[in-house]
């Protein structure tokens, strides 16, 4: 039975830090691989990210431009060809049927309804946004829209 008192790792599976700066035959003297002189060679050598020596850095004199606007929101889109592919006359489009039949991946970000395409049958589509063109087709194949509201889910 062995005692917790004289467990010890295997041979092998532990290894010692690198001993730098203790004399020359160490293989790690004199410099310690530091190289000569320099700021790098110092004790206090502490040179932030991006630091090239005073010169403006790449990432401050390379150009700028464009916005990404942090809060907006994310639609699934969907094509009115791609409902009259899936949907059948009188059949109601939603997110949940638009999940069952592989148009969207999830109900995570709100669906809207684009206008590509013709619709031929009739439908009840029932989304968080459309375009006025696809809103103008699917009444004119005698169907309706209804909007749904949305809220984002809160992140924790």
């Amino acid at each position: 039975m062995s005692m917790l008192s004289k467990l010890k790792p295997r041979k092998g599976s532990k290894k010692g830090r690198k001993r730098v700066g203790r004399g020359e035959s160490s293989g790690w003297g004199k410099t310690a691989g530091r190289g000569h002189k320099g700021q790098l060679a110092r004790s206090s050598a502490d040179v932030p990210i991006g630091f090239e020596g005073g010169q403006m850095p790449l990432h401050r004199r390379s150009p700028k431009w464009g916005f990404t606007q942090n809060f907006r929101t994310r639609y699934h889109i969907v094509n009115l060809s791609k409902l009259s592919e899936r949907f059948t006359a009188g059949e109601e489009v939603s997110p949940e049927t638009l999940l069952s039949k592989g148009l969207i991946r999830n109900l995570e970000f709100p669906v809207k309804i684009l206008g590509t395409g013709d619709l031929k049958t009739a439908l009840n589509v029932r989304a968080h946004a459309i375009s006025d063109g696809a809103k103008a087709k699917i009444e004119a194949s005698k169907g309706n829209f209804e909007g749904l509201n949305w809220k984002a889910k809160a992140s924790a």
